[in-house]
C-alpha cells in the first residue's frame, strides 16, 4: 500500500526493489566472427606445442647424423618444404608469411646444435644480407665484409661456415667479382638464392633538395631510365653497396641512396619513390658458397671451369659433348688467363647433377677436351622469393 506524503497529503508509490544479477568470477569470452578468444589461445598453445615437438625433432635428427654439417645446411630438404608449403598452403596467410614461419623455426632448431656463421657483402640490409637472411634465417651468425672478394677469404679461411655474393642479375647480366673469384680459390657453389630486387630512393630530405644519389653500380644501372627521367638534376655516386649508400644518406644532407626499403627502415630515412627499378621483374640470382658437395635433388645445376686449348675451334668441339649428351647449356662466361698465360677460362652453367649418368658422360668427354675442367658444384635449382 502506497504510503502518504505528510507534507503534501499525497500518497507516494514505494521504489521498486532492486534485481540483483549474477555476476561470473570468469567472464565469458567475446565471440567474434564464429570464434571466440578462447579458442585462439587454445590454438596458441597447440602450436607452441607442434613447434616444439617439430624443433626437438630436427635438433634429434642432426645429432644423429654421422656428418651433422649435412643437416645443418640441407638444400634438398628445404626445397622440399617449399614445395610443400607451395601444394598445402590454402589461405588465408600468403606463402611468403607461411615460408618465413618455417624458416625461423627450422633456423632456430638447427642453431640447438650449431650457429652457422655466414659471411655477405655488408654493411646490414644489403640485398645480399636479405638473401642471406632468406636462406638462412635470424638465428645464422652473419659477417659483413665490405668486399665480395673478402666473402670467399672468410669461407676459405674458415672464420664463417658459408658464403653468400650476388652471381647473375636478370637485368644486368653477370657479377664479374663472383665469377672471377671462383677462378682464384679452391671453394664450391652449395647452392642459390633467387631474390625478387626492388629498388627505393631514400633521403632525410624532400625530393626536390635532393642533389647526390648514391648506390652500388649494379643497383644505379638496374634504375638508369627512372633516375634519368625523374631525378636528372642529381649527380650519381657509385659505392660499394647499397646499404653504404643508405647510410651516406643518413648522414649527409641532401644526398639520397637507391636501396631496399629494409634498409630505410634500418636507418631511419623517408623512401621519396618506391619500386624505381627500369625491369619490374627485376631478380638477382645469389650463390651460397662452400666447400662441400650437395645430393641430387631432381632438378639440379651444375657449374664448371673450363679452360681449352687456344686454337680455332677448340670451343666449339668442346661444346659438342653437351648436344651429344643432350645437356642443356644455360650460361656461358670467358676470362682472360693472367699473364704470362695465353687463353681463356670459361665459366659454364648447365642443367643436371655431377652425379647423373647423362652429365657424368659429358663431362669425361669434356675433360678429354680440356686443359683444365674444375667442378664448382651441383645445386638444387632455386625460386625467385620476395
Amino acid at each position: 500500500m502506497a504510503k502518504k506524503d505528510p507534507k503534501r497529503g499525497r500518497r507516494v508509490a514505494p521504489k521498486p526493489a532492486k534485481t540483483r544479477h549474477h555476476v561470473s568470477p570468469h567472464p565469458r569470452p567475446k565471440e567474434s566472427g564464429g570464434g571466440s578468444e578462447s579458442e585462439v589461445r587454445r590454438l596458441d598453445r597447440e602450436i607452441l606445442k607442434l613447434a616444439s615437438r617439430r624443433a626437438a625433432l630436427t635438433v634429434k635428427l642432426i645429432e644423429g647424423q654421422s656428418s651433422p654439417q649435412r643437416m645443418l645446411f640441407s638444400p634438398i630438404a628445404d626445397e622440399q618444404l617449399t614445395e610443400l608449403i607451395e601444394k598445402g598452403n590454402s589461405g588465408p596467410l600468403a606463402e611468403v608469411a607461411v615460408r618465413g614461419i618455417f624458416r625461423e623455426l627450422i633456423s632456430g632448431a638447427r642453431s640447438v646444435v650449431k650457429v652457422l656463421r655466414i659471411a655477405y657483402l655488408g654493411p646490414a640490409y644489403s640485398f645480399t644480407h636479405l638473401a642471406a637472411l632468406e636462406r638462412f634465417g635470424m638465428s645464422a651468425s652473419f659477417i659483413p665484409v665490405n668486399s665480395i672478394a673478402a666473402v670467399f677469404e672468410e669461407v676459405n679461411r674458415g672464420h664463417a661456415d658459408y658464403g653468400i655474393a650476388p652471381i647473375e642479375n636478370s637485368t644486368d647480366g653477370r657479377v664479374v667479382d663472383t665469377l672471377e673469384m671462383f677462378t682464384r680459390l679452391p671453394l664450391k657453389i652449395c647452392g642459390e638464392v633467387q631474390l625478387a630486387i626492388h629498388h627505393n630512393l631514400m633521403s632525410r630530405c624532400q625530393r626536390s633538395e635532393i642533389t647526390e644519389i648514391y648506390s652500388k653500380p649494379q643497383a644505379l644501372s638496374q634504375c638508369r631510365e627512372w633516375l634519368s627521367r625523374n631525378m636528372p638534376q642529381s649527380r650519381l655516386i657509385e659505392v660499394t653497396s647499397t646499404s653504404t649508400a643508405a647510410q651516406l644518406a643518413r648522414d649527409k644532407f641532401g644526398a639520397a641512396a637507391v636501396a631496399s626499403r629494409q634498409a630505410a627502415t634500418q636507418y631511419e630515412l623517408q623512401i621519396v619513390a618506391e619500386n624505381i627499378e627500369d625491369n619490374k621483374s627485376n631478380v638477382t640470382r645469389f650463390a651460397l658458397i662452400g666447400d662441400e658437395a650437395t645430393r641430387p635433388s631432381g632438378d639440379d645445376k651444375t657449374a664448371v671451369l673450363l679452360q681449352i686449348p687456344h686454337k680455332p675451334g677448340s670451343l666449339a668441339e668442346a661444346l659438342i659433348s653437351f648436344k651429344k649428351n643432350n645437356v642443356n647449356l644455360t650460361w656461358i662466361e670467358s676470362f682472360p688467363l693472367k699473364a704470362p698465360e695465353v687463353g681463356y677460362v670459361f665459366f659454364l652453367e648447365f642443367e643436371g647433377h655431377a652425379g647423373d649418368a647423362r652429365t657424368k658422360r659429358m663431362l669425361a668427354e669434356l675433360e678429354k677436351k680440356a686443359v683444365r675442367l674444375e667442378l664448382l658444384g651441383s645445386y638444387p635449382r632455386g625460386k625467385p622469393a620476395e
